[in-house]
């Protein structure tokens, strides 16, 4: 990585990288890793894992090159992390485990007192609501039941109706928020990750309407000349075919 950094023999994209341009690149590695992991393919975890790890290298060079750390200081950070938050672990304290208590402690430490800081506004959506929802629980900032969450499901979705009966953008847009996040708690209360559900049922959604295509292409006759009632009995069998894969 120094090497590619330098100025005179360098690549001259990597020379030309900053902190904020090599900031998206890093969240479509950590995603790559993801898809590989979900869709089964170890064999290739190897090369996802080091493209991640690649991004890592990354910073670390350009922070070394400002004189304000380099990739020991950044595995030493983690490791002390691991430390202090696992003293039941490695202080032979006999500490219970409290992840949630120690990470609360040290926002505390650094000024950033209110339950809700900390959680990057970079995440995406479904995953940031989440990990709200988990924080204010917390506290007691919570539905004691599932019942209770899917009431509020039917509630938001109440609202929904009525906005969309109304016509005002605004609302609806603030309304649908409000599901999307009132499923957030939803997920966290049967212990499903958002993020993961939809990806699951993107590629779901994909892999049928591939099969609506080949039908479609099977029937020479074109999307045009096909009716809605028709593209949803391939959708159906491309659904069925699916349980049978």
């Amino acid at each position: 990585m120094k090497r590619l950094r330098d100025p005179d023999n360098g690549c001259p994209w990597d020379v030309a990288q900053t902190f904020a341009t090599i900031a998206p690149y890093t969240v479509e590695e950590a995603y790559e890793v993801a898809d590989t992991i979900e869709r089964g393919a170890y064999d290739e975890l190897p090369d996802e894992l080091g493209d991640l790890l690649f991004q890592v290298v990354f910073y670390a060079q350009m922070a070394a090159e400002e004189d304000w750390f380099d990739f020991a200081d950044v595995v030493e950070t983690i490791c002390e992390k691991m430390r202090r938050r696992h003293p039941h672990v490695f202080a032979d304290s006999g500490e219970q485990p409290d992840w949630e208590g120690h990470k609360r402690a040290e926002r505390e430490q650094a000024g950033n007192s209110g339950v809700l800081a900390g959680i990057p506004t970079a995440l995406p959506a479904l995953t940031r609501a989440y990990k709200l929802g988990k924080r204010a629980a917390s506290v007691g900032f919570d539905w004691p039941s599932l019942p209770g969450v899917r009431a509020k499901l039917a509630e938001e979705t109440q609202e929904l109706d009525a906005a969309l009966q109304a016509g005002i953008k605004r609302d609806i847009e603030a309304e649908i928020g409000d599901v999307f996040f009132a499923l957030t708690n939803l997920c966290r209360h049967v212990g499903v990750d958002p993020e993961q559900a939809l990806r699951g049922c993107n590629r779901r959604f994909e892999g049928r309407f591939t099969g609506v295509e080949q039908s479609v292409a099977a029937s020479e006759l074109s999307w045009e000349q096909h009716t809605l009632d028709v593209l949803e009995t391939y959708w159906q069998q491309a659904k069925q075919a699916e349980k049978f894969s």
